[in-house]
Order: C-alpha cells, then structure tokens, then sequence
C-alpha cells in the first residue's frame, strides 16, 4: 500500500514547525515574537509563497483556532494568582469592557472613512481587532529580562485573560447588524424592529457573560475538589494536563451550546482550579505550556496558510492606516479613559497603552464574518491579518526597550546600580514618623507628621501599593522597596534631582 498521503503532509508540516521554532528562537534576541514567525512561515508555505500550497477551508480554520484559544486561556488562567487581583482586578476589567467598547468604536471610525464601509461594518472590523493579547507580550518580556512591577503586570494579565469575550460579544452583534442590513426586507423594517434588535443585544450580553461566569466558577470549584485526589493516585503532570485540557475544553464546549462565553468560562475556570488546588496544579505547569505552544504553533501556521498576500495588496493602504490610528489613538485614549480613575501614574499609562499587542483573537474573530456571509468579509479578514502583522512588528519588537525607557521594569536584585536607581539611595524605618525624615533632611513637613512613613506614603499614593512606587516631597523621593499583602514593609528614599520621574 502507498502511505504517501499520511507520511508527505506529516514530513512537510513537522519541517515547517521545526524550522519555525529555531527561526522564532533566534528572532525573540532580536524583540520579535515566536508568533510572528509562525505567521510568516504559513504564508512562505502558502499558495503565494514558495510551498504553493493552496488552502481555503475557513470551517477547519475556525475550529482550530477557537481550541487553541481555549487551551491558551486555560493555560493564562492556571498561571493566575488571585493575590494579582489586588492591584490590577479593577482597571483591568474597566479596560476588558469599556476599553474593548471605546477600541471599537474609534477603530470604527477610521475603518468607515478609509475603507469606506457601512457603519455597520465599520464597527465589525472595529470589534474584530478590538482585543489584546499579552500572552505573547510576557513571553517577550520574559525573553528580554524585563520584569514589570506588580500594577502594570497584574492590569495587562487579568486584561487579556477577560477581553476576549467582550469582543467575541461585539463581533457577533455587530454580524447581526450587517447580515440584517443587507436584506431589503428587514432594512426596510420600522423602529419597532430596531428596538427588538437592540432587546435581543442586551439579552445576548446578559447570557454570554451571565452563563461564562456562572459555568466556569462552578466547574473550576467542581474540579478543584477532585483534583487532589486524583493527584494522591501517582497521577504524572502529563496526566494531570491531559485532565486539565480535556475538562477546560468540555467547559468552552458546554458553555458555547448554553449560548454563554467559552472563552469567559475556560479562563475563570483555570483561575479558580489553580487557586483552589495549587498544589495539584503545579507538576502539570510545564506540559500545559507545551500545550499551550503547540496550540499557538499550529493555529498561527493554519492561519498564515489561509492568508493570500497578493489579495491583500488592493485593501493594503487602507489596512495599515486602520492599524496605525488603532495603535497610536484608539488604544491610548481608550487606556487613559479607562485607568484615569485609578490613579495610574503616566508612565504606567503610556506603557499599557503601547501594550495593546494584537496576536490570534482578531484573526480568529475575523474569521466570523466569512462563515456568516457578511458583505465584504473577505477584506475584514485582509484587514485584521495586517493589523495584527503591524502589531507585532511595531509594538512586539519594542515592548522591551519601552518597558526599561518609560520605568515601569523592576531591577534586576544582583545589579546594585539598578537598584539604588529604582528603590533610592537610603533605606527607612517604615514604622518612623515622617515628620522626624523631614526634619532630618530639610523637607517640607506634611500635614499628620506623626503618621509613620508607611501609612503616610500609603495615604499618598491612594491606590494599592506595589513595590517601585514613588511619591515626591520637595527635591526628595519616598519610594516602596518592599510589601506584605497590603502593608508597605520597607521605603527607600533618594534626595537626587526628580523632576524627570514620572508619578
């Protein structure tokens, strides 16, 4: 018998997959993302490229990439501890909402005029690329020896981990609009019919949230009680993955047929099984991540396949001024909006910001459109693949060098030059009235100075305290060195010129 059929495309897709993991390794040293690479090498193999090969099915395509999604936020939920929750659970959920909604809605803008689209289906691209994806952000981070302090960390996490469902939310309505729109008979239907659609809008919103939070924390506590007794069993963390994996997915499938959000409930699902079972879930950390990688490898490479480049060429300027007013003005003034109540200082502001890193979602979600017969699919989904391809080349070979320019990186312990620079020259009592430090060093004396320097700088900062913060007092800094839980347990002080320091 002849096992070409089965030996070839498994040869040729193992070599695609190999080459794009060494290519990614030595391309994360120079600031570009492992999933870039993978893009890339699925457009090489493509029908434009030099592997010619012709791939077109949307159907198998959406599959795959809505079961990577799922494995790669049950592996971001597993990996997040509630104690992040502290500082970053409030802005970062004002962000995976009322940022998605802003996002949208400015993207909107800018695709109506440049591509000159429906409004309809200007608000569709909008909440298409309207969401974030910091997974790869923190694996190049990591890869850069760059460590954000805990705020800015915990904001662009729990973020990442929770817009999903609001964009998956905003797409589907906004299909429901532009599919509605082009029949005549419901274009042409009274007010009456508008308002029974804006119902059923609010209706959805309700249950996609509604059934995701309710099926994902219900079955993550389910599973938390089961897990150290299979645990106790000799059960391997491969084995342990397998579990988690196979229940993660049965909780995206289930919550999807209830009508809820599979992405809502996978994430809060690995949060609370994490957090509840710790201990179990730690041997089966390493295979979920290689889980999680081959998930992103596999859904980036089908992906880039799907591409056509030289289809791209006609929408290509319009794409890239959509991705360019995303990037410089829809984010940024949707993250200042957002985290303006919560006393975020401004470098923290402008990182996160620049941190909108567009990876997988947008070209999953773009992938809607096509199956659901949208008008003009097929350029949403050309547009979305170059907004996410700017992204990465733009805002993912640069999120190093940003971190350490706008100050929101932490030292590295072993370097006392960074240190000092960082966390101030002197060390303090925490527990001294900071009235005594101002008299000792000339400083303006604040009102309560027999407060101690802890409760003083607390106060100050009015948010939750994490270490690197800074409040200025005359030509001094009063800087957080150490923290536990809440409490601020050692202040660091420089007398050196602050005027550059951002709070």
């Amino acid at each position: 018998m002849d096992f070409s059929f089965l030996f070839l495309p498994l040869m040729l897709a193992a070599a695609l997959v190999f080459a794009s993991v060494l290519a990614g390794l030595f391309s994360v040293r120079i600031g570009f993302s492992f999933l870039l690479v993978f893009l890339l090498a699925g457009i090489l193999a493509g029908e434009d490229g030099p592997g010619g090969v012709r791939f077109n099915d949307i159907t198998l395509s959406f599959w795959v990439g809505n079961v990577a999604l799922a494995i790669i936020l049950l592996d971001g939920g597993l990996r997040t501890a509630l104690s992040t929750f502290r500082t970053g659970l409030r802005p970062a959920a004002l962000l995976a909402t009322v940022g998605v909604l802003l996002t949208t809605g400015l993207t909107g803008l800018a695709a109506q005029w440049l591509l000159d689209l429906p409004w309809h289906t200007a608000l569709l691209l909008g909440a298409i690329v309207g969401s974030t994806d910091a997974a790869a952000v923190f694996a190049l981070l990591t890869r850069a020896g760059v460590t954000l302090n805990e705020r800015v960390a915990a904001t662009l996490e729990i973020e990442s981990g929770v817009n999903d469902p609001m964009a998956v939310y905003l797409t589907l309505g906004f299909i429901a609009l532009a599919t509605a729109a082009a029949q005549p008979a419901v274009a042409d239907a009274d007010a009456g019919a508008a308002g029974s659609a804006l119902w059923a809008l609010g209706k959805a919103f309700v249950q996609q949230f509604g059934w995701g939070a309710l099926v994902g924390l219900g079955s993550g506590w389910a599973l938390a009680r089961l897990l150290p007794q299979v645990a106790r069993r000799d059960a391997g963390g491969g084995i342990l993955a397998l579990l988690l994996c196979a229940a993660g997915l049965g909780v995206f499938a289930s919550t999807g047929l209830l009508g809820g959000s599979g992405f809502l409930a996978v994430y809060l699902f690995g949060l609370v099984v994490a957090n509840r079972a710790s201990a179990a879930v730690a041997p089966a950390l390493a295979a979920m991540d290689g889980y999680a990688w081959l998930a992103q490898a596999g859904m980036f490479l089908l992906l880039g396949l799907l591409v056509t480049p030289s289809a791209m060429l006609p929408t290509l300027g319009p794409a890239l001024g959509v991705a360019l007013v995303l990037i410089l003005v829809a984010r940024p003034l949707a993250v200042w909006l957002c985290l303006w109540p919560w006393r975020f200082a401004r470098n923290e502001t402008w990182f996160i910001a620049w941190v909108g890193l567009r990876g997988a979602v947008p070209i999953v979600l773009a992938l809607f459109p096509l199956l659901a017969g949208v008008p003009r699919a097929m350029d949403l989904f050309n547009v979305a693949f170059v907004v996410v391809l700017v992204s990465l080349l733009l805002q993912g070979s640069t999120i190093g060098a940003m971190a350490r320019r706008l100050g929101v990186a932490l030292p590295d312990p072993a370097d006392e030059s960074q240190v000092r620079a960082v966390f101030g020259d002197f060390a303090l009592d925490p527990a001294i009235a900071v009235g005594a430090v101002c008299a000792f060093y000339g400083l303006p004396v604040p009102q309560q100075a027999q407060r101690s320097v802890a409760d003083w700088l607390a106060d100050e900062l009015g948010r939750p305290a994490v270490a690197g913060d800074r409040v200025r007092l005359g030509s001094a800094l009063f800087i957080v060195r150490k923290l536990s839980g809440d409490r601020i347990t050692a202040v660091g002080l420089s007398l050196e010129d602050a005027s550059s320091l951002s709070e």
